[in-house]
Order: structure tokens, then C-alpha cells, then sequence
């Protein structure tokens, strides 16, 4: 009867330090929503690092995003991709083209989703803090709740002083991992609108060919 008081004991406890991990978690990326849907814009520049440690590959690219509600403007690889809140144009200079869409909800997060898109769809737990260049940075663990989804977990790190995302670790099923660090944040920073619509003119003056997907 004692060794099972202890046991039932052991497991109530068990049971309310996840509990505890979990609301700390939530509550933390509550006070980064919370700070991030404060500012009118953001700008940041961003590291990429795609790796497979099985086929002994890694792929770093760099980049810049500006978002202003839900309108964007990301620059990687030589592309640029505008988004006015209703269509995305992709801009290939290599090609002289562009390519128009709508938005498709099976599309990868977008940057405006980025700092938003752990709210929905996952299961949390308190994680590693590591100092990182002087940063304090938290790591929450994001457990996807569908099974069909194409990654084990997501580590979202929060720099613990500034409440901002300052990196995300996409652990994939496949092997493959992804990493995204932001090494520049700016916010509320007096940006034009014109800078989030797409010049069709300017573009079809320089030959570019537009193409309505």
C-alpha cells in the first residue's frame, strides 16, 4: 500500500511539472505574439541552413524579409517576392520574368505567418536556454499534433530580453533539418505602401515576361 502512495505520488508529480513546462511555454510565446502584433512593420535579415547529416549535405543561404500587416517583401537568391495582401509576385531578374499567384494555404509559412504560425496546430514543452553571442536565448518545443506532418518537432528560440523569435529549427522526418537564424530586427520603421505593390509597367518595359499562374 506504501509503494503504491509513493508511485501515484511520483506520477501527480510527474504529471504537473509537464503541466508547468507547458503553460511557461505558452505563456511565453503569448508575450511574443503579443509584442510582435504591436509594430506596424518589421524588417529583418535572416540566415538559412539546410542540412542532411545522412547524405552529409549543407546549404546556407542568406536573406532579407519586410512585412507590413499582412504584406511582405522577402529577397533570397536572387529572387524577390512581393505580396500586396491578396496576390504573390515572384521576380526572377535571371529570367527577365514574373510570376503571379494567388496565395495557397498549403504553401510553406510565409513571412507573415512566421511569427504567428506556433499558435495553432502543436503541443508545447519548456526547453534548453543557451547564451548566444550575449543573448539569453529560450527554446520552446513545438510537437506537431498531426501525424502526417513533415517534421518530428520544432525548436522556436526566444531571445528572453527583447520577447523576438530569434531562431527556428525545423526537425525533419526525412532526415533533413532546417535553421533559420535572424541576425538583423527592425520594427516600425516608415515604409511606403508602394514599396509592397508590384510595378507591372516598370517590368514589362524591361522585356521581363509576366506570367498569370
Amino acid at each position: 500500500m506504501k509503494k503504491t502512495f509513493i508511485t501515484i505520488t511520483l506520477i501527480i508529480g510527474i504529471l504537473n511539472g509537464f503541466a508547468q513546462n507547458e503553460t511557461k511555454a505558452v505563456e511565453l510565446l503569448d508575450e511574443v505574439s503579443t509584442k510582435i502584433a504591436a509594430y506596424k512593420t518589421i524588417y529583418v535579415e535572416f540566415k538559412n541552413t539546410l542540412e542532411n547529416l545522412e547524405e552529409n549535405i549543407q546549404q546556407d543561404t542568406k536573406g532579407k524579409a519586410t512585412l507590413k500587416g499582412e504584406k511582405y517583401v522577402v529577397e533570397m537568391l536572387g529572387t524577390t517576392t512581393i505580396f500586396d495582401g491578396k496576390k504573390k509576385f515572384t521576380i526572377l531578374p535571371e529570367d527577365e520574368e514574373v510570376n503571379i499567384s494567388e496565395p495557397d494555404e498549403n504553401d510553406e509559412i510565409t513571412p507573415a505567418e512566421f511569427f504567428s504560425f506556433y499558435k495553432d496546430g502543436y503541443t508545447y514543452s519548456w526547453d534548453i536556454v543557451q547564451n548566444v553571442d550575449g543573448k539569453k536565448i529560450q527554446f520552446v518545443k513545438l510537437m506537431p499534433i498531426a501525424s502526417d506532418s513533415e517534421f518530428k518537432y520544432v525548436l522556436l528560440g526566444i531571445d528572453t530580453k527583447t520577447k523576438h523569435i530569434y531562431k527556428l529549427i525545423q526537425i525533419g522526418k526525412n532526415g533533413s533539418n532546417y535553421h533559420l537564424t535572424i541576425t538583423l530586427f527592425k520594427t516600425n520603421l516608415d515604409l511606403p505602401n508602394k514599396m509592397f505593390e508590384f510595378n507591372r509597367t516598370k517590368y514589362e518595359s524591361e522585356g521581363y515576361i509576366i506570367n498569370d499562374l
